[in-house]
């Protein structure tokens, strides 16, 4: 028994809500063929053009592991395009392609619904709260993560 039971724990229904989000974008865009972070690479690109993969990684709140492998099957499907930096070679630049472009305009839409059912759930004042107190949880959790780091480093 812990001290702190589940039900009491807004890190656990912040966590329940987030996969409830994601399975419904990933069932949305399932028939697209595209997983929720080859989507959620499309869109920032459309909204960034250009970006190397460490900070489309960053963006996207992936590994650079992960940024690698998606980057990789966007690439063969050809819906994305690298190109070295014209300054610093060894980086290369990420674009949407034509037909990169044609597929994230469908998936929006679908990926479009799922957040409007989401808000639906609200009115636009409940909306309004639900997104500082999310802000908020964000900055306690930084520095939570920044108190603990320095634990950590001593």
């Amino acid at each position: 028994m812990t001290q702190l039971p589940i039900e009491q724990r807004i890190g656990h229904h912040l966590k329940r809500a987030e996969q409830e989000m994601i399975a419904a974008k990933h069932a949305a865009l399932r028939r697209f063929n595209l997983t929720v972070p080859q989507y959620t690479v499309l869109f920032v690109l459309s909204e960034e053009p250009g970006l190397s993969g460490a900070v489309l990684a960053r963006r996207c709140l992936v590994t650079p592991q992960t940024m690698s492998s998606v980057l990789a099957t966007l690439n063969r499907r050809e819906l994305i395009e690298r190109k070295p930096h014209p300054i610093h070679t060894h980086i290369l630049e990420t674009r949407l392609t034509r037909s990169g472009r044609a597929l994230l305009k469908q998936a929006d839409k679908a990926a479009i619904a799922v957040e409007q059912h989401l808000s639906d759930a609200f009115t636009r004042e409940e909306t309004e709260q639900l997104v500082e107190f999310l802000g908020r949880c964000s900055e306690s959790a930084a520095k939570a993560r920044a108190e603990a780091s320095t634990y950590t480093d001593q």
